[in-house]
């Protein structure tokens, strides 16, 4: 799968383009001009043109493997003489390839249309002192473009000048990355006082930046204006000054920018690359089968002409007079003729390979995935949006989910931050409610210091709340001016709210409202604040020192009204705390990893005095560093680095970010049904291990181990991993590869958790010690035996490769990753199913995913509802496919025996085509889109039934053989039955002897009814479009026969199939010998069925046998737990009732019946559980040997 294309610590030097504003030549002598070329403004996301539609999708579609056997055979039949019309597969290869390519052609098709929409879009643009309309489409690169409120911006510009007296614009990115927060971007300080159309053509500037990439969050640039003096003024550009394509402007009357990347180099084009395409586990079972049916084909082939030849040895019955062979005929060599006959041979029986398996398994999987998206129980009120699917391929997918790795923040959790607490110098300050105007800090102090802020305590205290007023990037949308907020706050009510791309700052921001101090705006790059007597107080911004996930912190510079500069800083405590010179930083460390335990977010905030000498020297370090065009970032970092340090300690605060509604229930069903999951988050180890904690990932019981930065540096990374695996492989013992489950028999429940910085040196190669080289397999080998495994402080590159490290283990387990923001796109990619939530986030996890769900409760359903009928319905239609197949060649294989091996078909032209196409296609896409073998409810209910179809286990070998087996019985019987019933040969009322069309069409007859009451037999869930569908199949089989023998065609040249249908009706001994043979071919398969149900039957029988006993009103009110397999020890009786916190000790563990206190112990239904007597209503949770009862 391809990575995202450059992630963090790769970025290669990409080499610069120059812009020039207006398309104006700068001064002479100062630089050379050299005009570039740019591609237009046109936007193409189409895949075809007009023109090369038919070869392209041709080419396509002969690259599947089916499509071009096909071809294949079809040619063979056009150029040699063989035994059946080259219509018979012509017809329905040509059928397949028409459908899949209308259906290509018009999703391309509403492609074009909305490219076209796009691209002749109107856009303003400024030239020669005058705006011009044109269409989106002829912008060039260097276009100064005029945009109002509410435009969409049609490609990527640097913003010039604005409406606004500070230079500055909000933008909405929702179509980029979903964030519906405003966000502002600031014009170039040596333009923004250009304001009309006439200024711009006095402009003289070119741009100079970096090559496009698809960096949405990145750009380098610097822009260099000629005034009158010789030497240009030089201004950086970065992320802040570039307005993507497809942002919108907002609360700014209009702007003016340059065009720099149009078209296809638009950051939004780039992003377009398509994902890499996944296969799921049953197209690689459907594939590996279609080479075994080619294998049978050729070796029949190779029989039959061999036969062939040892036939026409005898002298008498070589190739007689009457078949007019010609003398050229009989002369050429055997081995042309050999090959010619195999080839004939192959034609006669290529119908085994199904090729219109590969239309239905397409249909099925397209319209399955429409039942996802109307499933009322995956719509989300609050949001007011449903389950979307992205790719239909991975419906089955879902059902053999093993390993399930989820973010934490927004996925689990709701990213919905409530502003808790804060710690001042040891002091806890939780915010109460407004109490007649008056805001009442409630001060609860810590033990470890007098409760009393001292006389500077009140100061730090003050200065505390300054800095979280100061320090953030949050905006206010107002609705009345500052006394209307005045008032707002007097009458116990706000008029203005705060907007951020950060959940975090607006509730540290409202938290500090509640506590009194209030910030009111950034006016003039002057930022307001209303301190607790009501005073205004202004702080002009001077630098702002952005956030970014390396750092993980961010501090601003500014300068008070009385003159003094502060540098204030906030971030995670590991990133602050180191570099703190004072302050009371005991206690705080204390408080924070109390709160980080509690499960809240914490985040530090410290400060430093800066001189006018300290401040000079700031500005000209950063400067140079946004200046540069080669390795911003790097210098940036470094630069940052310089400034932040020596700080003094304020204090913390502490922000809950509540679980998701039954994220823990989700989590437990995940586990119960046989699915690991695992937290991958970038937040802090105790605050993820609490929330870890709380969905029920970790249970009370659950043995933590920790393979954390903090142990590796009191013992080395070796000694460490090889502790926890002893740990973890001693209680283990010998069953470290345990089934699937990963609980065995007596073992201790363990968790792991692993932070981002020794995964790094985990995964990282040693190259002096290859000793060292297998870490990643010792790695391994304790996370398999974990039930439970947390990943903190990870940066999205980490997350894919732990999704990467899993699947390429040796078991090669189904992954599912689960997240909902711009971090968790590439391990949602990485993944084998990549689940998107539509959260607070934005839309990019979403838009990148495979399946796209509102909340992660309806992962629920999706996996064990979904999933499960998906796969089931899947698998059965795949083997039916291959079965029918074989029933139907294999008496055209055994005639060849009766027929001096001459390619004479068996069956008439007409059936050879449609028995596929349309006898029998029908019954098995409705059964394969709406069958339930098991009750909805009850598959929710109980999470285990998901293990019974784990591990791809309805395709293995054995069921796949069993299906075979059972065709070439079928096909045996169909033959043979007719074969001997007809030896004499028999009458019919006129005195007329039955031919070989009759005998064919009676072979035929009685196949396509055996294999649709076949059908019929499998079906558990009985609506009126199956009886339609079956039933009216059979009908119209038979009426298509009657027309078909009852009138003489005039487009064919033989009429053999002339009356052959009614004659064979009109004999009484045909309708018995069809019915006859119907029930013996069908016999030993239902026979087969009663005894295993009888004798072995699975969890999935007992339930459906309970759930038909109370006609199907079981979920209500029956203990499924009782319907289990009984487990091969008997738990002991008196402890049968375990205590929640205990580990599971028996292979039994209990289930919470319909929401009582205790747990139940319903009498059994003894008919069902043979020794559950001993069970009360115990669950069957085998995980140890490999022969799993349950």
């Amino acid at each position: 799968m391809k990575m995202l294309p450059q992630c963090a610590g790769e970025e290669n030097w990409v080499d610069t383009r120059t812009v020039y504003i207006g398309h104006k030549e700068p001064p002479s002598g100062s630089e050379a001009y050299i005009p570039q070329k740019y591609p237009d403004n046109r936007i193409v996301s189409s895949k075809y043109t007009f023109w090369n539609f038919v070869p392209k999708n041709l080419f396509e579609q002969f690259r599947r493997v089916a499509n071009f056997y096909f071809l294949i055979i079809f040619l063979v039949q056009l150029i040699i003489d063989t035994p059946t019309s080259p219509i018979t597969s012509g017809l329905p290869l040509f059928f397949v390839i028409t459908v899949t390519a209308i259906k290509q052609g018009y999703e391309d098709w509403l492609r074009h249309k909305a490219d076209n929409a796009i691209n002749q879009c109107p856009v303003n643009v400024v030239e020669g002192g005058e705006v011009v309309r044109k269409q989106s489409r002829k912008l060039r690169v260097g276009d100064v473009v005029l945009m109002k409120e509410d435009e969409t911006f049609p490609c990527d510009l640097i913003l010039l000048s604005t409406s606004r007296e500070e230079g500055t614009c909000f933008v909405t990115t929702a179509s980029l990355d979903g964030e519906s927060s405003h966000k502002t971007y600031y014009a170039v300080q040596d333009t923004k006082a250009f304001t009309t159309e006439e200024d711009f053509d006095t402009l003289l500037a070119s741009i100079e930046c970096e090559q496009p990439q698809p960096d949405l969050y990145k750009f380098v640039g610097r822009i260099n204006i000629y005034s009158d003096r010789n030497e240009p003024i030089a201004r950086p550009l970065g992320s802040e000054n570039l307005l993507l394509r497809g942002a919108t402007l907002k609360n700014t009357q209009h702007i003016y920018a340059v065009a720099i990347y149009t078209g296809m180099e638009t950051k939004m084009a780039l992003n377009y690359q398509s994902k890499s395409q996944k296969r799921s586990a049953v197209e690689k079972s459907m594939n590996a089968y279609l080479v075994v049916y080619l294998c049978i084909l050729i070796s029949k082939a190779l029989i039959n002409t061999v036969l062939k030849y040892v036939w026409q040895a005898d002298p008498d019955r070589d190739e007689p007079f009457y078949n007019q062979k010609t003398d050229t005929e009989r002369q050429r060599h055997i081995l042309i003729r050999a090959f010619t006959d195999f080839l004939a041979f192959m034609v006669l029986f290529n119908y085994i390979i199904p090729v219109s398996m590969y239309v239905t398994v397409e249909m099925q999987k397209f319209l399955g995935s429409y039942f996802i998206m109307w499933d009322d129980e995956m719509f989300d009120e609050e949001l007011g949006e449903r389950a979307q699917v992205n790719t239909s391929d991975l419906n089955e997918e879902l059902g053999q989910v093993e390993y399930v790795f989820t973010d934490k923040t927004g996925t689990l959790t709701e990213n919905n931050m409530e502003f808790i607490e804060c710690c001042v110098d040891g002091h806890v300050y939780v915010p109460q409610a407004i109490c007649n105007g008056q805001v009442l800090p409630g001060a609860m102090s810590m033990d470890m210091i007098d409760s009393s802020p001292g006389p500077g305590g009140k100061e730090t205290e003050e200065l505390f709340f300054r800095a979280l007023c100061l320090c953030h990037t949050v905006q206010v949308k107002e609705e009345e001016t500052v006394d209307g907020i005045k008032m707002g706050l007097h009458q116990g009510k706000s008029t203005s709210f705060y907007i951020s791309s950060s959940p975090d700052e607006v509730a540290l921001v409202e938290g500090m409202k509640r506590l009194g101090f209030t910030y009111l705006r950034l006016k003039d790059s002057h930022m307001e604040l209303l301190n607790r007597e009501d005073e205004v107080e202004r702080f002009e911004l001077l630098e702002v020192l952005t956030f970014d996930s390396v750092r993980r912190r961010m501090s601003v510079i500014v300068r008070s009204s009385g003159g003094e500069l502060y540098l204030f800083c906030k971030g995670a405590d590991s990133s602050i705390f180191p570099r703190v010179i004072s302050g009371k930083v005991a206690q705080v460390k204390a408080r924070v990893e109390h709160n980080a335990v509690e499960g809240l977010r914490t985040l530090c905030v410290a400060y430093r005095k800066l001189s006018v000498d300290q401040y000079e020297e700031t500005c000209h370090l950063l400067n140079s560093a946004k200046l540069a065009l080669q390795d911003r970032d790097k210098k940036l970092s470094e630069a940052y680095d310089l400034i932040e340090k020596d700080f003094i300690l304020l204090g913390a605060t502490a922000v809950e970010d509540r679980l998701q509604d039954k994220a823990a229930d989700t989590i437990e069903s995940l586990h119960k049904a046989g699915m690991k999951v695992w937290v991958l988050t970038g937040d802090k180890m105790e605050t993820a291990a609490a929330t870890c904690y709380a969905s029920k990932l970790f249970r009370r019981s659950t043995q933590i181990l920790e393979l954390t930065t903090k142990r590796t540096e009191e013992q080395s990374l070796h000694e460490v991993l090889f502790d926890l695996s002893r740990t973890v492989l001693r209680q283990h013992g010998t069953m470290t590869r345990d089934t699937f489950s990963g609980l065995s028999t007596d073992c201790v429940d363990y968790g792991l958790i692993i932070d981002g910085a020794t995964l790094s040196a985990v995964l990282k190669p040693s190259q002096e010690d290859s000793s060292q080289g297998n870490y990643k397999e010792i790695f391994l080998e304790i996370c398999r035996n974990c039930s439970a495994v947390l990943c903190c402080r990870m940066a999205p590159l980490q997350k894919a490769q732990i999704v990467k490290l899993i699947k390429a283990s040796p078991e090669h387990p189904i992954t599912l990753a689960i997240g909902d923001g711009a971090n968790d796109v590439s391990m949602i990619l990485e993944a084998h199913v990549g689940i998107g939530i539509m959260g607070k986030e934005g839309r990019q996890a979403a838009r990148n995913s495979d399946y796209a769900i509102p909340k992660f409760k309806h992962l629920k359903k999706m996996l064990l509802v979904h999933g499960h009928y998906y796969y089931i319905r899947i698998s059965e239609l795949v083997q039916y496919f291959f079965y029918k197949n074989v029933a139907f060649i294999f008496p055209q294989f055994l005639y060849q025996f009766f027929c001096g091996f001459s390619q004479q078909p068996l069956y008439d032209t007409a059936y050879l085509t449609l028995y596929n196409i349309s006898f029998t296609s029908l019954p098995i896409l409705l059964f394969s889109l709406i069958e339930q073998h098991i009750n909805m409810d009850i598959l929710k209910k109980d999470p285990s039934l998901y293990r019974d179809i784990a591990k791809n286990s309805l395709l293995r070998w054995p069921i796949f053989i069993y299906w075979t087996f059972l065709g070439v019985f079928d096909a045996v019987v169909f033959f043979f039955g007719a074969y001997f019933l007809f030896y004499n040969t028999t009458f019919t009322s006129n005195g007329q002897m039955f031919g070989n069309w009759t005998f064919g069409t009676l072979v035929f007859t009685v196949l396509v009814f055996t294999v649709t009451l076949k059908l019929a037999l499998d079906t558990h869930y009985w609506t009126w479009i199956n009886h339609f569908v079956i039933w009216g199949s059979l009908l119209f089989f038979v009426i298509f026969s009657l027309l078909w023998g009852g009138i003489i065609w005039p487009f064919l040249n033989y009429q053999r199939m002339y009356y052959v249908f009614m004659q064979m009706l009109s004999s009484g001994p045909a309708w018995l010998s069809i019915i006859l043979l119907i029930v013996t071919s069908l016999l030993p398969d239902v026979v087969k069925k009663v005894v295993s149900r009888a004798l072995w039957p699975t969890t999935t029988e007992r339930i459906q046998n309970a759930d038909k006993l109370y006609n199907g009103q079981l979920s209500e009110f029956t203990p499924l737990a009782s319907l289990h397999a009984p487990t091969r020890r008997a738990a002991d009786p008196q402890n049968a009732v375990p205590r929640r916190s205990e580990p599971l000790s028996k292979k039994t563990m209990f289930t919470h019946w319909r929401g009582g206190n205790d747990y139940c112990t319903f009498t059994p239904l003894l008919r069902f559980a043979d020794n559950s007597r001993h069970l009360g209503a115990g669950y069957a949770y085998n995980g140890a040997g490999p022969e799993t009862s349950v």
